[in-house]
């Protein structure tokens, strides 16, 4: 008895559709071949029983001679010897017609649809090729049986069972065809699933993979070379592919996939480039389009995002969050849109620019005053123009006054020279200030005080060396002299100590000044390092020559809730330089315990500190401490020896405990410490220590 000829499962060559540019799209390879199967080959779905309409008959009832199995239904066929309703018969291939066209089930005129859940026993189930041989490979054919669910030999089965087993047989990944065939022998219908493997993989092609790492595609395909395509397989590289995309925000995924002959792996990836970007200014209080101030090309330079690149959302929100810190934009976004049919996108970033100008007023404590209870107030004032030209360009004109304390100071800052590609800042800085000279001298008998005037000017470049480093070069100028409380100049302390370097009422100085910096992740708590350096120029030979190092790191260390910070610092200066350059030790940023500067002034000096902070309630925290600090013997090289002459210890260290409370000024800290004197002292600050 031949087979049913006149049904055939087939299959072709599948491509996955493209599907761009939304990056979240995902798609089941498998799934999709099952599917194309599906539409490439529809079901019988009708029962044909004897013309007199008995269920299922014996396998030897007289003029049945063959059952056939084909394309996952049930039919039992007529010989042409039988008699048999040519309506019914015509109607049956109409049906299989129809069916086979549109893809839906349809019934054969004159069978309810209760007759597809009637079962037929099967004695045998086999799983062979196409041509109804054994196959070469019999793990190929153990891959098929162990699919199957249903069917089973000596089982009753119906066409849902057969249909969802051949399913299963696809969906396992092998094949890319499976055709079941019903034949009838003397022991019964034997069930023959005739399938046809996938091809062996001998090779990739990759096209349109511009970012992906060629050893990433090798990795993911290197176990399956040489063996039988698994489509499942074939999907979870697909899963991954996309998925390295997605972990760095590009805009790319694999588009199409095609299994060429010869067993060569085709893959289309498809890769979003930038073909163009844009700024949209928005007015701040209509949001619609209006004219911006800033200069678009000073907004564009801030930019990693550039034509012709991948586009990266992570790298998208990276240049947004750089044009906000440039502090002139209130808020910033960026709109990808398809360019056209191209498979590119066009990047739009709407920005709502600040007011550029405006006054500010604030306070603070100077550190430098240790009595009177409000002698460390200082209050401010300053004039910031943030978008001078509208290259983003800042000047500010401020000044800080205090009972003793002031500094004017203007400054003019270009955080980006124009045509520079190392992202060099410029600062033009001129700057006077009067500061308490007790740091070094400490107060005057009978109430006296110093006061050091400082006339600054100087000309500073900055620029990042590598990532979370910075380094900073400048030239300044500067003029130092101290007063006493009336304002006249004077050259000798109380002790008849020199308080200038060259001996006149000021001593004058061109500095050359370098700084580098490490901040970690910059967070309060996190790894810093900075190194700075100071060398005098004696231009005139009355100008002070001496070479500057001071150097300071600290780290922390999560203990729990609670959090352990370790800070060093050291320095010390070579050459001729005024006493009051000299480094002071003690105070609320130094040695805890002690008054500012009581500890020693020095050449050389070094301080460290441990504390451990803990949280205790909302916005308050709660920290003990301890510091200590050391001139290194080297108070005594100080000209004048000021350290000396005010019986300062040299040495000394400080414990206590105290509170920080978070504000809008920064954190409020209150501490509470006792040095190696027994003396008790409280400190109050503004911000972290130095």
């Amino acid at each position: 008895m031949p087979q049913n000829e006149g049904v055939l499962f087939t299959s072709s060559s599948i491509k996955i559709p493209v599907f761009f540019p939304k990056p979240s799209f995902s798609r089941n390879l498998a799934s999709q071949l099952a599917r194309k199967c599906d539409s490439l080959t529809q079901f019988i779905n009708s029962v044909v029983t004897r013309a007199n309409g008995r269920k299922h008959p014996s396998i030897h009832s007289a003029g049945l001679n063959s059952r056939l199995l084909c394309s996952a239904s049930l039919s039992l066929n007529i010989q042409t010897g039988l008699p048999q309703p040519e309506s019914q018969t015509s109607t049956s291939q109409a049906g299989y017609a129809e069916s086979t066209q549109s893809g839906s089930e349809v019934s054969p005129k004159g069978h309810s649809s209760s007759r597809q859940e009637e079962r037929v026993l099967i004695s045998e189930v086999l799983v062979r090729n196409k041509d109804g041989e054994e196959l070469e490979r019999k793990d190929l054919e153990m891959e098929a049986l162990a699919a199957l669910k249903a069917c089973r030999a000596n089982s009753a089965l119906t066409v849902r069972e057969v249909q969802e087993d051949v399913h299963r047989i696809i969906d396992s990944g092998y094949f890319n065809s499976c055709m079941p065939v019903a034949v009838d022998t003397r022991d019964g219908i034997r069930l023959v699933f005739q399938v046809e493997p996938n091809q062996e993989f001998h090779g990739l092609v990759c096209e349109g993979a511009n970012v992906l790492p060629s050893k990433f595609l090798e990795d993911s395909f290197r176990d399956g070379y040489g063996k039988v395509v698994n489509v499942k397989r074939l999907d979870e590289v697909i899963t991954s592919i996309n998925g390295w995309y997605m972990e760095r925000g590009l805009f790319g995924l694999v588009s199409g996939v095609e299994i060429l002959s010869g067993g060569i792996i085709k893959l289309q990836v498809s890769e979003a480039e930038v073909n163009n970007i844009s700024i949209r200014f928005l007015d701040r209080k209509t949001g619609e389009p209006t004219n911006g101030k800033t200069k678009p090309e000073t907004i564009l330079r801030q930019l990693t995002t550039k034509k012709g690149q991948v586009y990266s959302m992570i790298q998208g929100k990276r240049d947004v969050d750089t044009v906000l810190t440039m502090g002139i934009m209130e808020d910033v976004s960026i709109i990808p849109q398809p360019s056209g049919d191209t498979g590119k996108v066009d990047l739009i970033m709407n920005v709502v620019e600040r007011p550029s100008g405006g006054f500010s007023a604030g306070g603070g404590i100077s550190s430098g005053i240790t009595s009177g209870p409000l002698s460390g107030l200082i209050g401010s004032f300053a004039y910031s123009y943030r978008n001078v030209f509208g290259k983003n360009q800042k000047l500010n004109i401020s000044l800080e006054r205090g009972q003793i304390d002031s500094i004017f100071r203007i400054n003019y800052i270009d955080p980006w020279i124009e045509g520079d590609d190392k992202r060099t800042s410029r600062t033009i800085m001129v700057q006077n200030s009067q500061s308490p000279g007790t740091l070094v001298h400490g107060n005057q008998p009978e109430n006296g005080s110093l006061t050091i005037g400082r006339v600054t000017a100087g000309l500073e470049f900055s620029q990042p060396v590598r990532p979370k480093w910075s380094a900073t070069a400048g030239l300044i100028f500067q003029r130092a002299g101290v007063h006493d409380e009336k304002g006249n100049p004077i050259i000798k302390d109380f002790y008849n100590n020199p308080l200038t370097a060259s001996g006149k009422t000021h001593d004058d100085t061109l500095l050359l000044k370098f700084e580098s910096v490490y901040t970690g992740s910059g967070d309060q708590g996190s790894s810093m390092i900075v190194f700075n350096m100071e060398q005098g120029i004696p231009v005139m030979p009355e100008w002070l020559f001496f070479n500057r190092v001071n150097a300071r790191g600290r780290t922390g260390v999560e203990i729990g809730p609670a959090r352990l910070l370790m800070s060093l610092s050291g320095g010390h200066v070579v050459g001729n330089f005024s006493p009051h350059e000299a480094f002071a030790i003690g105070g609320t940023n130094s040695v805890r315990g002690y008054e500012e500067g009581a500890v020693g002034s020095g050449r050389s000096y070094v301080v460290g500190s441990g504390e451990v902070s803990f949280p205790v309630r909302g916005p308050v925290e709660g920290v003990i401490f301890a510091d200590y600090g050391n001139d290194l013997g080297s108070g005594p090289t100080v000209p004048g020896d000021p350290a000396g002459a005010r019986l300062k210890p040299g040495s000394g260290y400080g414990y206590g405990f105290g509170i920080r409370v978070d504000s809008p000024l920064g954190p409020l800290r209150l501490e509470y410490a006792f040095n190696d004197r027994q003396a008790k002292r409280f400190h109050f600050g503004v911000g972290y220590r130095n």
